[in-house]
């Protein structure tokens, strides 16, 4: 049984998840505006993870998809961010971590998730129950082109989750195959055949489950670096599948792609989790790497990093909190915060509110993690947080206010 520190661990996650120096991440750390080659770097990223998840907030200036972005390549332009989804550019979106963008070449893996939801995970058989609907819709679709999700007819409600019924059976058409999301305008979904969106290549044959399984754990452990096996699991929501999990990694055990790895967490306790044998050596090698602490990068609370909090405790000692669903007077830290990573560590978090209309971006609180013990210098983190404030109002093109 192998063993890595939380040290190691930690600037392994960084490593593999783009966000230290290229000689350590094999990943570009700049791409200038939307050119052609800012689009390669932003492939490379969303390849290395395997995704890259959507989500709707703006409010801190761009959404948490650019965000993960910008922090990783300086100098990109954010809104190339919501225009990477286009016909022809190797990518598809669908139901991967959450709602993602994902590699094109990930299509036929998902074949098994594709037929679990011929019943939709939240509506249940939808299609089924009003076939009529579905046969129209995807006729309407065949003759009159690409529809956006705004454009569905029917009655709408107040519900949050009850949308109206024909936008309600396109989520289930495409959940299901049978249509796909062609691209995106200002964040609407647009909706068209799965034949006219998907190249044949990729749809010809669906990769059998044990082998789809088999494929999304080594792709999330090449993201993570080292990690459990529930982290690996919820990377790509594979639920109510522990055996199949467990017999896919015993398998990638027999070929020598992963290794059983423990982590040697406080006291002496240790986590089993896993790492490929190239990881186990670029752990050893940063175990000397002394990183920068006096600058600092905004990360998105939904960064792949990030979202699963108990391995940030792990890792940082960090508590990352979402508290966007709570009352104002409930929120310990703010509405949006981005957490600031300087280094190996997280030394602070910023709550963003942008106002486009007057060009700013306020700041209402800021929050600095201190730890004497073991953390940077307050001076130290203060210089990062700046950095990092100055450096995301760059990109999003906005002007600090309340600094």
């Amino acid at each position: 049984m192998e063993t890595i520190t939380i040290t190691e661990a930690r600037r392994l996650a960084l490593a593999r998840a783009g966000l230290l120096k290229p000689e350590w991440t094999g990943l570009p750390r700049r791409a200038t505006g939307r050119t052609l080659r800012a689009r390669k770097a932003a492939l490379r990223i969303i390849r290395r993870f395997g995704y890259l998840q959507l989500d709707t907030v703006s409010i801190a200036g761009a959404r948490s998809h650019a965000i993960v972005l910008l922090s990783r390549l300086e100098g990109f332009d954010h809104e190339l961010a919501e225009a990477l989804l286009q016909p022809g550019e190797p990518l598809f979106e669908y139901w991967g971590h959450e709602a993602c963008w994902l590699p094109i070449e990930l299509y036929p893996v998902f074949e098994f998730r594709r037929k679990l939801f011929r019943r939709h995970p939240w509506w249940g058989d939808l299609i089924g129950q009003y076939p009529k609907i579905a046969e129209n819709l995807c006729r309407r679709i065949r003759d009159e082109g690409p529809l956006r999700s705004i454009d569905l007819e029917g009655r709408g409600s107040s519900g949050w989750w009850d949308l109206k019924l024909f936008k309600r059976v396109a989520t289930a058409l495409w959940s299901s195959g049978e249509l796909a999301i062609r691209e995106r305008r200002n964040f609407q979904r647009v909706y068209d055949l799965t034949e006219r969106v998907i190249p044949e290549r990729f749809r010809q044959t669906g990769l059998p489950e044990p082998a789809a399984i088999e494929h999304l754990l080594l792709l999330a452990l090449k993201g993570h670096g080292w990690a459990a096996t529930g982290t690996l699991a919820q990377t790509w929501r594979l639920k109510n599948l522990k055996p199949a999990i467990s017999a896919a990694l015993s398998r990638l055990v027999e070929t020598g792609e992963i290794l059983p790895c423990s982590l040697i967490g406080d006291v002496g306790r240790k986590i089993a989790g896993w790492i490929r044998p190239a990881d186990l050596a670029l752990a050893a090698r940063l175990r000397r790497v002394r990183p920068r602490t006096d600058t600092g990068v905004l990360l998105s609370p939904f960064d792949p990093v990030l979202w699963d909090r108990r391995r940030v405790h792990q890792l940082f000692g960090f508590e990352q909190l979402l508290e966007i669903f709570k009352p104002a007077p409930k929120r310990k830290y703010g509405y949006y915060c981005l957490p600031v990573l300087a280094g190996d560590r997280l030394v602070a978090r910023v709550d963003l509110k942008a106002d486009r209309k007057a060009q700013n971006l306020h700041i209402p609180s800021i929050h600095l993690e201190t730890n004497a013990s073991s953390g940077p210098k307050i001076s130290q983190v203060r210089k990062a947080v700046q950095s990092a404030l100055e450096r995301y109002a760059g990109a999003v093109m906005l002007k600090l206010i309340n600094k």
